[in-house]
């Protein structure tokens, strides 16, 4: 397999805006049929739309909004969406529309319905990439199957692994001397999607659970702003469960 990312310049090419598109189209599409590629074509100049689905913890929203106020990361934040109340003061102070969208009991659909209800707001906005900025829930093989190739998910990795409940702390009793942090695509395999980025840090005898959590956090930032930046980019290519990133 041959991966490729062209950046095309054509700010001196005698063709009025109507018509770029279908000229770039039909200059791609003759050359890709002759070599049998697959290709995808998009235009800086159209920002990728965001939703960002949060749960309570507020570090990852924080860094991906101050990102965007600041211009680092080149896209439209349409929306925050929360199974939560807790965050709807952030959203108020980057002036970003916030859904409080609770998960009803079972009888009622649980959390099936709730999802629902996201998938009607991603189509009515139009949006391009979710950004699960540490959403405490697993979605289900059906919105997972709908949307992985555009859902980013971040979550904590320690050498040796730890799952579950309370995971800085077995960490910690365990005596590890790295974590990390990976950034992946949302697949219905739970934490197992194609990964973006990872990252890690050393931990050394004097850090305590607390020192633990906030090392993680500040990975999870890092990690998480990058594989957004790089797919608001189109500079990911999934090829089966792995990616190709061309890091600008």
């Amino acid at each position: 397999m041959y991966f490729q990312r062209l950046r095309l310049d054509y700010s001196q090419i005698h063709v009025s805006p109507n018509n770029m598109s279908a000229v770039m189209t039909t200059a791609i599409e003759e050359l890709a049929v002759k070599h049998d590629m697959t290709w995808t074509l998009s235009y800086d100049n159209v920002p990728k739309r965001v939703v960002l689905l949060v749960s309570k913890d507020d570090h990852c929203l924080y860094d991906i909004l101050i990102r965007h106020r600041s211009g680092e990361l080149a896209c439209d934040v349409v929306t925050i969406v929360s199974n939560h109340e807790a965050l709807r003061p952030v959203a108020d102070m980057f002036g970003i529309p916030f859904r409080h969208l609770p998960i009803p009991p079972k009888a009622d659909g649980g959390k099936r319905a709730q999802e629902l209800q996201i998938e009607a707001l991603l189509e009515a906005e139009r949006i391009d990439l979710i950004v699960l900025a540490r959403y405490m829930q697993i979605l289900t093989p059906e919105f997972c199957d709908k949307y992985w190739s555009r859902t980013i998910n971040i979550h904590h990795s320690f050498l040796p692994a730890f799952e579950g409940a309370r995971p800085y702390h077995r960490a910690h009793v365990r005596g590890v001397k790295i974590i990390g942090a990976t950034a992946h695509y949302a697949t219905t395999d739970l934490d197992a999607g194609p990964i973006i980025e990872q990252d890690v840090t050393r931990i050394n005898h004097s850090d305590s659970v607390a020192d633990m959590i906030r090392k993680g956090r500040d990975l999870e930032r890092l990690v998480l702003a990058r594989a957004v930046r790089w797919h608001i980019a189109d500079a990911v290519i999934v090829h089966g469960n792995k990616t190709v990133v061309f890091e600008s």
